[in-house]
């Protein structure tokens, strides 16, 4: 696998999208021509070389090229956006719209991200050292359809409206996270290893919550279900279930009525 590094040296007055930066748009280039691939400041278009020292040549192919970013990048958005295959590295915090849309590959994020990261994820792996922001895995706005496969693991706390819309995939969370968890979701799978506020699950039609510390308000559209043991990332411990929401249409499966799922740890 060959190796990119990309070292901010001009930060930009406004937000920087840089959409190209991915493995699929890295791919097959030389240092020179990933230099000169577009970037948007504001109604601004420029080249990655402006903002950027480019060191490195791509693989032949994202699956064979690894891209390190260095440097502040915090008002830089969309790094790793589509990318399908590959390895990224974001040594710090970045803006919104990380990971967004990805199909494959891995991408680490030594800091912090904005809201909207792992946007209608398909499939790879986010790793997010820090906090997320807001609508971590969820549908783009106006849209319906949010994470549908992958893994996002974030080790510090993430905002609300995560996993909305989601159909598939698993999101965890070592922290805390705020309200709205899972709204209007039709499958996957969210851990929070942390407390988390309200509105859990509004909505869900299908799909697993699974929380190891506290819920500060639980929707009335929620039923005891009995207690269960479970495994959850090698921790075997005792949840309380609860099938739900009842107030929202639910699809039925070889004649059962499907429910979503959701457990808090005893």
């Amino acid at each position: 696998m060959e190796t990119v590094t990309i070292t901010m040296k001009n930060p930009p007055a406004l937000y920087l999208e840089a959409d190209n930066v991915t493995p699929d748009g890295f791919a097959g280039k030389t240092a020179a021509q990933i230099a000169e691939l577009s970037v948007h400041e504001g109604n601004t278009t420029s080249t990655l070389g402006k903002y950027f020292e480019i060191s490195g040549n791509a693989g032949a192919t994202a699956a064979d090229t690894k891209i390190v970013v260095k440097g502040d990048v915090k008002k830089v958005k969309y790094l790793g956006m589509k990318m399908s295959a590959g390895e990224m590295v974001i040594e710090g915090s970045a803006d919104l719209y990380v990971g967004a849309w990805m199909t494959g590959g891995k991408l680490l994020a030594k800091g912090n991200v904005e809201a909207f990261a792992a946007t209608a994820m398909k499939g790879g792996e986010l790793i997010v050292e820090g906090n997320a922001g807001n609508y971590l895995g969820a549908a783009y706005r106006g849209d319906w359809r949010g994470m549908s496969g992958g893994k996002i693991l974030v080790k510090g706390n993430a905002g609300s409206d995560i996993g909305m819309y989601m159909t598939g995939g698993e999101i965890v969370v070592n922290g805390n996270v705020d309200v709205h968890v899972m709204t209007h979701a039709e499958g996957g799978k969210t851990i929070i290893k942390g407390n988390t506020k309200s509105k859990l699950g509004g909505q869900l039609v299908d799909g697993t919550i699974i929380v190891f510390g506290t819920i500060e308000t639980m929707l009335p559209g929620y039923k005891p279900n009995g207690e269960v043991e479970l495994e959850v990332d090698g921790v075997k411990a005792l949840f309380a279930h609860y099938i739900g929401d009842m107030g929202e249409r639910h699809k039925k499966k070889k004649g059962a009525i499907v429910y979503g799922n959701l457990y808090k740890k005893i």
